[in-house]
């Protein structure tokens, strides 16, 4: 008879078979930060203009090329525990400002690296912790001292896209200006009155392959990758009517029979079918409407009838596009086929066919200047050139969205985070207590940024980062670094219109401080056996454009 041998007494007596346990500086924090740090050594080498693309290959064989942190920590199928923690900082990122996603984990991974540092030396999580929390706070206050313009107007062109500029510049060198043009256009161009947000959603990007970048242009309506049902091909001035329903001979709720006698009562079944959907069609031509939206099908009998009292037939697969022209019209989607009043119709100046590239595409135009949606019609060689330009899209929307909130401005090109660090190493000297090595530890970690611009633009990190304090020590507070060649490695980022958001900056410096200090609180992680069968799938959006 086998001798049955028990585990052996503690805390991991009490789990599953199959749990982990750890326990200890060196088995949680410490394995912790390794973890992050490998995180944070992905990303960091695509943070700035000169940042470098990451491939990514999905388990479904779809393939990114970007320098976006946002959608490579999307993509990549992490499941250390510590690691999700910093993705989650960097997603709340993604969800409040829309950018500076790649700032909070490098900063996140830095603080840790720096916390590393001390533990080594006998400083205990809580003295690091406050700290820390110490620094945050004395770091948003010299945020204020660092500010060093405003966008006075968000009307104006000109200040709206020297604002938005750098975090185009960052995803897409080269085409920056071509493309803060076109994204201060779009925007300003939806800006409602006093009193109402801007939202980001009413911003659309259509991608048609052909061309080039610089042939990209924007429109106030909507773009639609559809060709037209009917025959009638443009409609001007046109009144619409947006059904959710298909447009076609009425299905009846139950089955029935009908007991036909004869030929001429079959002719008469089949007359008065058509005569009903004429009738129908006839009245919804006589209210005064033009163009007729459908998100369901439209029966061939439906199109004759649409032709012969020339109406303009449009068919929409999507029932957020259906949303979306309505909002665009200013219609109510209606359930059924009913005559629609004046209302719940919508109004358009311009509808029609077009064709860009060898792409049939139907434009909604408004003539107007200040429309519901604007569609920036984003041309290129190859889709993952023009997915990687609708990130930097992305990211320009955001960022006019932020300057509605907060329209103050703080030196780029790691100027502002030279001059906090230097500011909180001054602070650090008044501190009394241990939690000073913290605060000074804080600096060091910002200081990582301007680092990391130089080495991915290939230059000696140690000789930029001395010349930036030494202009920073003389009260030169809006000096960055230069990333052109064969120029001055210092540059004063305000002259230069390399500017970040203050928004932007303040969320990031708070979450990445939170998500650095929550893990270092940690001191034991209890991992259970993981469940079989397939993974759950990813909540998301319901259609691509969203």
């Amino acid at each position: 008879m086998a001798m049955h041998i028990g585990q052996a007494p503690g805390f991991s007596q009490m789990l599953s078979d199959g749990a982990r346990y750890y326990s200890g500086l060196d088995e949680t924090v410490v394995r912790s930060i390794e973890a992050v740090r490998e995180l944070t050594r992905i990303v960091s080498t695509s943070y700035g203009p000169k940042g470098l693309n990451k491939m990514v290959v999905t388990h479904l064989g779809k393939m990114f090329i970007t320098n976006d942190a946002a959608t490579i920590i999307k993509e990549l199928e992490n499941e250390h525990p510590a690691v999700k923690l910093i993705i989650m900082a960097s997603e709340m990122q993604e969800r409040e400002i829309g950018d500076g996603t790649n700032f909070v984990l490098v900063f996140a991974g830095a603080l840790l690296d720096q916390a590393e540092e001390l533990l080594r030396m006998g400083i205990s999580v809580p003295e690091i912790t406050d700290g820390y929390e110490l620094a945050l706070g004395k770091a948003l206050e010299f945020l204020d001292e660092v500010v060093c313009g405003t966008v006075t107007n968000v009307h104006d062109r000109e200040q709206v896209q020297r604002a938005i500029k750098a975090s185009i510049t960052s995803k897409q060198n080269g085409t920056d200006e071509f493309l803060s043009k076109l994204i201060t256009d779009a925007c300003i161009a939806l800006l409602p009155e006093k009193g109402k947000t801007f939202s980001v959603d009413n911003v659309r990007v259509i991608k048609i392959m052909g061309s080039g970048i610089l042939a990209s242009h924007v429109m106030n309506g909507m773009v639609f990758k559809r060709d037209i049902e009917g025959d009638v091909k443009k409609a001007a001035d046109a009144k619409i009517a947006v059904y959710s329903c298909a447009v076609d001979i009425n299905q009846t709720e139950t089955k029935g029979t009908v007991l036909i006698k004869s030929a001429e009562e079959l002719l008469q079944y089949s007359n008065r079918e058509e005569d009903l959907l004429e009738k129908q069609i006839k009245a919804i031509a006589e209210s005064g409407v033009k163009v007729v939206v459908s998100g369901g099908k439209m029966g061939d009998l439906a199109l004759h009838f649409i032709n012969k009292y020339k109406l303009l037939a449009v068919r929409l697969m999507s029932k957020f596009d259906i949303r979306r022209v309505a909002n665009t019209v200013g219609a109510i989607v209606l359930s059924t086929l009913v005559p629609p009043t004046a209302d719940v119709q919508g109004h358009c100046d311009l509808v029609y066919l077009d064709e860009i590239g060898d792409t049939s595409v139907v434009v909604f135009k408004q003539e107007k200047k200040e429309g519901a949606i604007s569609t920036i019609v984003l041309r290129g060689a190859t889709e993952n050139s023009m997915d990687d330009v609708e990130r930097a899209i992305d990211d320009g929307v955001n960022n006019f969205k932020a300057i509605t909130k907060d329209n103050r401005l703080l030196p780029g090109a790691g100027a502002t985070e030279v001059e906090l660090s230097r500011l909180l190493t001054q602070y650090a000297d008044t501190r009394p207590g241990l939690e000073q090595y913290a605060i000074k530890k804080f600096g060091a970690a910002l200081d990582t940024f301007p680092k990391i611009l130089a080495e991915n633009a290939g230059v000696k990190a140690v000789e930029v980062l001395a010349k930036l304090h030494a202009a920073h020590l003389e009260g030169m507070k809006n000096v960055g670094f230069n990333i052109e060649e064969d120029a001055e490695a210092a540059i004063d980022a305000e002259k230069a219109g390399i500017l970040d958001l203050y928004l932007t900056k303040a969320s990031a410096l708070r979450l990445a401080v939170g998500a650095a200090i929550t893990l270092l609180r940690v001191n034991k992680i209890v991992m259970a056996k993981q469940a079989g069968g397939p993974k759950p799938p990813k909540q998301g959006a319901q259609d691509e454009d969203d």
